[in-house]
């Protein structure tokens, strides 16, 4: 009879144990811990496969050429950069020449699609940002046309917007010109 007891009390033991300690370790933390390590997996794997596609990326680039890589940054560069530019027109003005008097800076940069330095661009905002050159000139019209070839010949990517000219009967004419350079935000 006494053994009869001791496995109906080992029994119910047994079952005490499970709901009390076992039942709620092995649905809960256990369960928690198995649902971490499954999202960390994930993440794991979606690691992997970015860092796949950033090694592909990577190889890609490497295998442009590096005077192509310079020539497509003077092209669009990532910054305006506005001295430089000033100082190309400048010489290329003095080749032509043309004598540039005076050059405003007009950024057209704070519309709705402008972002803020080394931010990057929103979902559906341009990445190309742009600023406008007011230019002023006096030359002759050979001259004018030399600059102008030379502008459009330039690796660097320019708009003539406005081109204004004021007549004289020296030959020698006072122009005023708007150009967009355009570069990366």
């Amino acid at each position: 009879m006494t053994s009869r007891i001791l496995s109906v009390l080992a029994l119910i033991l047994a079952a005490g144990i499970f709901f009390v300690y076992v039942n709620p370790t092995w649905t809960g933390s256990i369960a928690a811990t198995k649902a971490a390590i499954v999202s960390d997996d994930q993440a794991l794997a979606a690691a992997s496969e970015y860092a796949a596609e950033q090694n592909q990326l990577a190889a890609a680039r490497n295998a442009i050429d590096p005077a192509d890589l310079a020539r497509l940054d003077t092209f669009l560069p990532d910054s305006v950069d506005n001295v430089g530019l000033i100082l190309d027109l400048n010489a290329l003005a003095a080749r032509s020449g043309l004598s540039l008097s005076n050059i405003d800076v007009l950024s057209n940069t704070s519309g709705p699609n402008a972002t803020a330095p080394g931010a990057l661009p929103a979902a559906g905002a341009s990445p190309v940002g742009s600023v406008d050159l007011s230019l002023s000139a006096a030359g002759s019209y050979g001259a004018l046309q030399a600059f102008l070839a030379g502008v459009e010949r330039s690796e660097r990517l320019l708009d003539m917007r406005d081109l204004v000219v004021k007549g004289s009967d020296t030959g020698v004419y006072t122009y005023h010109l708007t150009l967009r350079l355009y570069w990366l935000r």
